[in-house]
C-alpha cells in the first residue's frame, strides 16, 4: 500500500525551491481575487505546508534566509518611499502616535502577563514587545495606489518604526539581562554604538550611493549595489544589538 507520508517532508533542494516558487506564484493570485493583502496569503501558505499543517516542507536554514530577505526588502522599500519632508513637518505627531502605539499594548500585555497569567517579569516583557511591535502588512497595497506620501501613510510608517525600535531595544535589554550583561555599562555601550551606527549611515550611505550611481549606469549593477547596501546596513544593525529590519529600513 502506498503511503504518501514517506515522501514528506520534502528534503530535495530542487523540489523545495519549486514548492516555494509555486506558493509565491499562486498566493498573490488567490489573495488578489479575494482582495486580501498578498503577504497574508504567503503566511497562510506557509502554515499550510509547514510542520503543523500538511507537513510538506520542513523549516530549515533556507526558509530563514528567504524570510529575512523578504522582510528586509519590504522594510527597505518602506524606507525608500518615505516622505522625509512630511516626516520633518509632522515629527511631533509621529513621535506621539508612535509612543501611544507602543506603550498601550505593551503596558496592557505586561500587566496581563504578570498579574493574570503569573508570568515572570522577563517573560511578560518579551510578550509585551511582541504585542507592541507591528508589521506594515498593508504597505504594498498603499504603494500600489500611490498613497505612500499621504500624511496618514507617513504617520503610520513613522510610528510603526518608532514602536518597532522601542520593542527591539527592550528585547535586547531583556536578552542581555538574562545573560548577565544588562547593567549600566551595557546601556552606555549600546547608546554609543547606536549613535555611531546612525550617524555613520547618514554620513556614508548617501555619499557612497551618489558616487556609485553617477559612475555606473548599468541597471543590474545599480540593483546589486542597492541590495548590498541594504544587507550591510542590516548586518551592522544586528551587530550593535538591534534587529536587521531596523537597519534595512534606515538604509532605505
Amino acid at each position: 500500500m502506498l503511503h504518501l507520508s514517506q515522501y514528506f517532508p520534502i528534503t530535495d533542494p530542487t523540489l523545495i525551491f519549486f514548492v516555494v516558487l509555486l506558493m509565491i506564484l499562486i498566493s498573490p493570485i488567490i489573495m488578489g481575487r479575494l482582495r486580501i493583502p498578498h503577504i497574508i496569503g504567503m503566511v497562510l501558505a506557509g502554515v499550510l505546508v509547514g510542520k503543523y499543517g500538511l507537513d510538506i516542507l520542513e523549516r530549515d536554514a533556507s526558509f530563514e534566509l528567504f524570510g529575512k530577505v523578504g522582510l528586509y526588502y519590504i522594510m527597505f522599500l518602506a524606507g525608500l518611499e518615505m516622505d522625509m519632508e512630511g516626516m520633518k513637518k509632522n515629527k511631533a505627531q509621529i513621535i506621539t502616535f508612535g509612543l501611544l502605539t507602543f506603550s498601550i499594548p505593551f503596558l496592557l500585555t505586561y500587566f496581563t502577563g504578570t498579574v493574570l497569567l503569573d508570568y515572570t517579569p522577563a517573560a511578560a516583557l518579551l510578550l509585551g514587545c511582541i504585542m507592541a511591535s507591528n508589521t506594515l502588512i498593508a504597505y504594498p497595497i498603499v504603494g500600489r495606489y500611490g498613497l505612500t506620501r499621504h500624511p496618514s501613510s507617513t504617520l503610520s510608517v513613522g510610528s510603526s518604526m518608532l514602536s518597532l525600535l522601542l520593542a527591539l531595544v527592550i528585547m535586547a535589554t531583556v536578552v542581555n539581562s538574562a545573560q548577565g550583561d544588562g547593567g549600566g555599562l551595557f546601556w552606555l555601550f549600546f547608546i554609543l554604538k547606536l549613535a555611531a551606527y546612525s550617524i555613520g549611515l547618514v554620513m556614508v550611505i548617501p555619499r557612497m550611493t551618489r558616487w556609485f550611481l553617477r559612475r555606473y549606469s548599468d541597471a543590474v549593477m545599480q540593483f546589486i549595489f542597492i541590495l548590498a547596501t541594504m544587507f550591510l546596513s542590516a548586518a551592522l544593525s544586528a551587530a550593535i544589538g538591534v534587529e536587521g529590519i531596523f537597519g534595512a529600513f534606515y538604509s532605505g
